[in-house]
């Protein structure tokens, strides 16, 4: 397969009379303007050929931002020779999740939320936190949360298919063994800083060991933050089997670690402070394909 990355393309797209600037996160294939975007099209050549080829599977997420305001879009998953590719434009963003849940009902290579964080995520330190529910089998893989820049995926938090919980930042990852998550709720933290590298999981509000992990590393900014599914550009795009199903809710992330007690306060329901990175009552999300929002019961 033929994989490339492009980033900062300069690309222009103009919905609603407005012109927003297109930054391709990954695609399966080297790919270049087909002119006036606002016909909603790319097209893309295979390397090293002067002629269109025809590729299956391809894919690409793209970020759109106008000021503060943002699109995600989500490329088509043919080629055919001499076609070009077809965007489609995902729900609009949408504001504030507080006593709501969200349901991945079933796998699929498609569904998603684009979240998007209140400040930059240039980051040396993280908390991050969620309550998360699945029945999926545990040799199962599943993508917990996915930061991903142009060139790298700074943050995934995944359960592997060993059943270990583990989370990678821009290569290799460092691996839990946590208790099993289940249909029943669990409330999961992960922490991190840059300066020792100490790395932790919360599961319940009791704190893993801790492990050493990329002491002095730095989380780069200019990303999109996706739950439900892993936008690996070596596979072109996303893959069902990787995909998230169950549910997800109250999650939060903060630029630092909090304190224990602050850990244990929110797993039991106690007002902290908010997140400021990403806060669930306030959150900016987009939903793609079968996404459910419920009521919290």
């Amino acid at each position: 397969m033929y994989s490339h990355v492009l980033s900062g393309v300069g690309l222009r797209y103009a919905p609603w009379g407005l012109t927003w600037t297109v930054k391709v996160l990954h695609v399966a294939s080297s790919c270049v303007s087909a002119g006036h975007l606002r016909t909603h099209r790319v097209r893309c050549l295979r390397p090293r050929h002067s002629r269109y080829q025809e590729r299956s599977a391809l894919g690409a997420i793209l970020t759109l931002q106008h000021g503060r305001e943002q699109r995600s879009i989500i490329m088509s998953v043919s080629l055919v020779v001499g076609l070009s590719l077809s965007l489609a434009l995902s729900t609009a963003t949408q504001v504030g999740l507080s006593n709501k849940v969200l349901i991945f009902p079933y796998e699929t290579d498609f569904s998603f939320v684009a979240l998007i964080p209140q400040k930059e995520m240039s980051l040396k330190a993280f908390t991050l936190c969620m309550r998360v529910a699945t029945e999926l089998p545990e040799e199962r893989q599943i993508i917990l949360f996915a930061y991903r820049t142009a060139d790298y995926d700074e943050l995934n938090v995944w359960r592997e298919k060993d059943g270990r919980v583990s989370f990678y930042m821009s290569g290799d990852g460092t691996f839990f063994h946590l208790p099993p998550l289940t249909t029943f709720r669990t409330s999961l933290c992960l922490t991190w800083e840059s300066l020792t590298g100490l790395a932790a999981f919360w599961v319940e509000g009791k704190r893993s060991t801790y492990q050493v992990y990329k002491p002095g590393h730095s989380i780069q900014p200019k990303g999109s933050v996706i739950l439900g599914q892993d936008p690996d550009k070596h596979l072109g795009g996303l893959e069902a089997t990787q995909s998230f199903v169950g549910e997800v809710t109250d999650l939060n992330m903060w630029d630092h670690v909090l304190k224990r007690s602050h850990i244990q306060a929110w797993h039991y329901g106690h007002k902290i402070s908010r997140g400021n990175i990403f806060d669930w009552a306030t959150i900016q999300y987009e939903l793609n394909g079968n996404v459910m929002v419920v009521d919290e019961d």
